[in-house]
């Protein structure tokens, strides 16, 4: 085995290794498969320039291969009008806190509505980490 073999196969068992301690969405397993195919190739190309190339012509493919295994991210979505606990008053235009599936998340009221505390809201939407609360009965309220 030659020079350039042994560093192929070392760089692609280094990038494996990095992959599987810190996930990079099969970038650095791509790259580390690349270097494992130039291992092989580079028995028969002994010039490191071209078999370079190779190596960038095979992660970038490799990549693409990989990329539809990579989840995809989807976006937090509420259900319509999820109901929530006040643990402090909600006045209009500030916020206070809700008990939400388990978790403690700051509130705001949308609408010119005032929800007390220790009562029960209906999470209507999120902006950021601030969910946006009306009160249980705000259609009796309008």
């Amino acid at each position: 085995m030659d020079t350039f073999t042994l560093l192929w196969l070392g760089l692609g068992v280094l990038f494996c290794l990095m992959e599987l301690f810190l996930p990079t969405a099969f970038v650095e397993l791509a790259m580390g498969l690349a270097s494992f195919a130039v291992a092989l190739l580079s028995l028969v190309i002994p010039k490191l320039p071209i078999q370079i190339f190779f190596w960038m012509v095979f992660a970038l493919v490799f990549l693409f291969s990989l990329k539809r295994f990579v989840p995809k991210k989807d976006s937090y979505l509420l259900a319509e009008a999820t109901e929530a606990q006040t643990l402090t008053s909600i006045e209009p235009g500030k916020t206070g806190r809700v008990l939400f599936e388990g978790n403690s998340w700051q509130a705001r009221c949308e609408g010119d509505f005032s929800i007390p505390a220790d009562s029960k809201a209906l999470v209507v939407g999120r902006q950021g980490n601030t969910l946006l609360v009306l009160p249980e009965d705000f259609q009796n309220q309008t």
